[in-house]
């Protein structure tokens, strides 16, 4: 069993609306108090205030507040326990050396969210409507059907609406084998190319919405602060960037649906994508390109459908020809076809750079990649047969 998200549009009334907006500021005021009562804690009494101890604040504070009084008690609990998230994603990220980043206060536009982690305690669905407490039936967009009674809830404001996100037990659906293997080499000209030499162009979202986005983001500055027409200008720059945020996000998970389900076993390389933004030149087409979203959707495809998803060391795979092995001492980015001077092998760059990708990730597998490979090349001999009519 995996635990799946199932997102869905709310249509809140003007009432509905003023209640949910109340409750995310009111979670957001909780979650800074608490935020600030371990910072003053530690920094006066060098003490730590644990998960537990902030959450026996909650009924003190249902009882003392006028705007606490009618949210559910466990909305205010996860804000808690997020705010303990936070912290120990601070820690961990300490032990192993990367940047700390301190838990931050909240400002009014950087707090969009509030859960809810039971069932019939505090939310239900009622027919067509989800029922939250305090709020009232709240009508939803049911678009899909839900595989599984959920067990949380977090709703969510974008800058289009209200979001209802759904956490739902799925059971596996294994794919039939297709006896295929794969390696991607992801690019910026190219988005992807295959072992097989097929590419696929990258689309550019934001490129191709930056021209519009510079006129949104010109509105923004000319605005007056604190006004109307500036939070109608903003509203309408966030609206932008989160389309093409899901024009990303759609074309990624269409295109990682398609390659599990004609592979059995994908191998890319393991980018340290956060050291290459550092690259000035080339930082905002890589982020554009969202390979770090491609590589996760594909291990989360891979996990429900029986696919093998294995990331390899990225080094010289470029640079080493994929026939006979020579290395390439003097590569530039700039060179996009290599020439083997050991062998003759005359191969697109990243077509080379896939084949090596491919070979390691099978060979990472030991006995079950050789064996992937022994069925994918009787596979592909098959097929060239059968398509010259033998």
């Amino acid at each position: 069993m995996a635990i799946k998200t199932f997102a869905y549009r709310l249509y809140p009334t003007k009432l509905q609306k003023r209640l949910l907006e109340a409750t995310v500021e009111t979670c957001r005021r909780f979650y800074n108090d608490c935020l600030a009562e371990r910072k003053d804690a530690y920094e006066s009494e060098q003490r730590t205030v644990s998960k537990y101890e902030q959450l026996r604040k909650v009924k003190i504070l249902k009882d003392t507040s006028p705007f606490a009084r009618n949210i559910h008690s466990h909305i205010l609990q996860v804000v808690v326990a997020d705010l303990d998230k936070a912290f120990r994603a601070f820690f961990r990220r300490i032990k192993s050396g990367d940047k700390p980043g301190y838990p931050r206060f909240k400002g009014k536009d950087r707090f969009d969210s509030f859960g809810l982690k039971e069932y019939g305690n505090g939310f239900k669905i009622l027919g067509r409507r989800l029922k939250v407490s305090g709020i009232g039936r709240i009508a939803v967009r049911w678009h899909r059907e839900m595989p599984s009674q959920p067990s949380i809830v977090r709703i969510i404001r974008k800058a289009d609406g209200w979001y209802a996100c759904f956490a739902c037990e799925v059971e596996a659906k294994p794919l039939p084998v297709t006896a295929r293997t794969i390696g991607i080499d992801v690019g910026i000209k190219s988005l992807i190319t295959d072992s097989s030499g097929a590419t696929t162009d990258n689309p550019k979202w934001y490129r191709t919405g930056q021209r519009k986005l510079r006129v949104l983001q010109r509105s923004v500055a000319r605005k007056k602060r604190g006004g109307a027409n500036r939070r109608k200008a903003v509203w309408l720059l966030q609206r932008h960037h989160l389309k093409v945020s899901r024009q990303r996000q759609d074309f990624l998970n269409k295109l990682a649906n398609s390659l599990i389900a004609d592979n059995d076993l994908i191998a890319l390389e393991d980018l340290q994508i956060r050291n290459m933004v550092r690259n000035r030149h080339l930082s905002k087409s890589i982020l554009d390109a969202g390979w770090n979203y491609l590589v996760r959707r594909l291990h989360a495809k891979a996990e429900e459908a029986g696919r093998v998803v294995t990331l390899v060391n990225p080094s010289n795979t470029s640079k080493t020809c994929s026939e006979c092995g020579h290395v390439f001492d003097e590569m530039k980015l700039s060179d996009r076809w290599i020439d083997c001077p050991g062998c003759g092998l005359s191969l697109d760059r990243d077509h080379n750079a896939a084949i090596n990708i491919l070979r390691r990730g099978l060979d990472s597998l030991g006995g079950d990649g050789q064996s992937l490979w022994a069925q994918s090349s009787l596979m592909s001999e098959g097929l060239a047969q059968e398509a010259a009519g033998f």
